[in-house]
């Protein structure tokens, strides 16, 4: 078949209806070109639409959490919840009427790479089991790194009689009053949900493999009257969001180039626990040995004091086993329990190994993964070609808000669209090469982090112990960087395929 000449249901089919997916659409929207936007959940939202744990709320200040280009005047608290950011997002949507080009219930289970024809082929699931085919031009990957839930390895834990809940899975209508319930984790997730069920709860059970580094969180109100005069004045808004990346920036310079910074922060933060914990072998069992911002630094005024409770354990000791009634540790001890909530985090690799996407010559996208996923500015990699990641390998941030990288993203990703149309190609990719030689500048740069150097093992490293998930760097030099990237690094191949009229 003549690729001038292939059926194109869609220019581009964006998968995910997070801020990833929701800010492709609005920026295809302007562009004039078609696309559609598969979400297999029933609304908007992603991770905020899917979090709903007691005390979900976000780590970045809320007016650095909104798009550039939609700024939120009406923010309540200095850092939003997990419902206001949801309702944001919503609105963004019904703004720049962006859901009638949203298909619900509908799950993309596998993608082919057609290279004599330069499409991909998507198969997708919908809510009655049947499967239907598109075929794309392009194909934007908006899913994000943490949704598919990280489950642990726990012998027996099938056999558990009682309520078992991931923290990303949570029954909003789950009670806690009067039960017994142990938490799996100590990571961000905990941290913010530990405080209210050890409220509700009868009592209550951490299960520790590693403390966390939790500093105080400033949290104040915005009053109604700042609010209004963010919103007439929105120059003092914008001064606001300016303020508060400078003083994130900042933050980069420790995580990235001086650990020896975050060494000096940590005396200061085991001060705090020192101060909030009185009892000697809980105080012991709290700091950690590793230098703060080696793993996620989480933000609590709760937390502490929830962990100083009587009626709240933290245990250090390894889990071996579970049975009907709870689970063992290493030291003989049974924890019999009515609920086990699992802060265990998220499987980085899984969240794209499960698309199931195969490109060039037979390469499996989960596959590579796996091996270590090459990758140029987690915009697009080598063997997938007219395949585009938003918040991909090595773009999220230990320092400040993600949603910079997104739209740098995705203004990178409009401009390779462009250029392949521009000269009338069928495919872009980037070179194989070139996104070799970037990896191996992230590994080197990466060696001088808190990450590596901070003495602790994070989800932020591969089994190889190569950060696969964190930008070295700061945010406008990624911005630069993505702007200033030079077409000579892509390979453009092929003729243009049209796209149906009959879609």
């Amino acid at each position: 078949m003549d690729p001038m000449q292939t059926p194109v249901d869609h220019d581009v089919v964006i998968i995910g209806s997070g801020f990833s997916g929701i800010g492709m659409a609005i920026a295809l929207k302007k562009t004039g070109r078609t696309f559609t936007v598969l979400e297999k959940a029933h609304d908007i939202g992603g991770t905020w639409r899917d979090n709903l744990y007691p005390g979900c709320a976000c780590d970045v200040p809320s007016h650095l959490y909104s798009f550039s280009f939609e700024p939120n005047p009406y923010w309540s608290r200095a850092y939003a919840t997990a419902d206001e950011i949801q309702d944001y997002l919503l609105y963004v949507v019904e703004k720049y009427d962006v859901r009638g080009d949203v298909q619900f219930d509908a799950q993309v289970t596998r993608g082919v790479y057609d290279e004599s024809l330069r499409v991909w082929h998507l198969t997708v699931l919908g809510s009655d089991g049947a499967e239907r085919h598109l075929v794309a031009g392009a194909v934007v990957l908006g899913v994000g790194a943490l949704h598919e839930p990280s489950l642990p390895d726990i012998p027996g834990l099938e056999t558990f009689a009682g309520e078992v809940m991931h923290t990303a899975s949570w029954d909003p209508g789950a009670s806690m009053f009067g039960r017994t319930v142990g938490i799996i984790g100590t990571g961000a997730s905990a941290v913010q949900a530990i405080p209210l069920l050890a409220e509700d709860a009868d009592h209550l059970t951490v299960f520790q493999r590693t403390p966390a580094w939790v500093l105080p969180k400033v949290d104040p109100e915005y009053p109604d009257g700042l609010q209004d005069a963010y919103d007439k004045r929105p120059w003092l808004m914008k001064l606001h969001r300016t303020k508060i990346k400078a003083a994130n920036e900042l933050r980069a310079i420790a995580f990235t180039r001086a650990p020896a910074l975050l060494k000096a922060a940590s005396l200061g933060a085991a001060a705090n626990i020192r101060r909030s914990v009185k009892d000697p072998e809980l105080r012991r069992k709290l700091i950690p040995d590793y230098t703060m911002g080696c793993k996620r630094i989480t933000f609590s005024n709760a937390y502490y004091p929830a962990l100083a409770r009587e009626d709240v354990h933290v245990e250090t000791e390894h889990i071996t086993g579970a049975d009907a009634r709870g689970l063992t540790t290493a030291d003989g001890a049974r924890h019999d329990l009515d609920v086990l909530v699992l802060a265990t985090g998220f499987d980085v690799a899984g969240s794209y190994r499960h698309l199931n996407f195969t490109g060039t010559r037979g390469h499996d996208l989960g596959e590579d993964w796996d091996a270590g996923i090459t990758s140029y500015y987690g915009v697009t990699v080598p063997h997938f070609p007219n395949l585009f990641f938003l918040l991909g390998p090595n773009t999220a941030l230990g320092h400040t808000s993600v949603l910079m990288m997104i739209e740098a993203q995705i203004a990178l990703t409009l401009r390779l669209l462009d250029e392949r149309d521009r000269r009338r190609a069928g495919a872009v990719q980037v070179r194989e090469a070139v996104a070799q030689a970037h990896m191996a500048t992230l590994d080197r740069r990466t060696r001088r982090t808190v990450w590596i150097a901070g003495g602790c093992d994070s989800w932020y490293l591969d089994q190889f112990g190569r950060n696969r998930v964190l930008w070295p760097g700061s945010v406008p030099e990624y911005e630069r960087a993505t702007r200033r990237t030079e077409m000579v690094d892509y390979e453009f191949t092929g003729s243009r395929a049209s796209v149906s009229s009959s879609r």
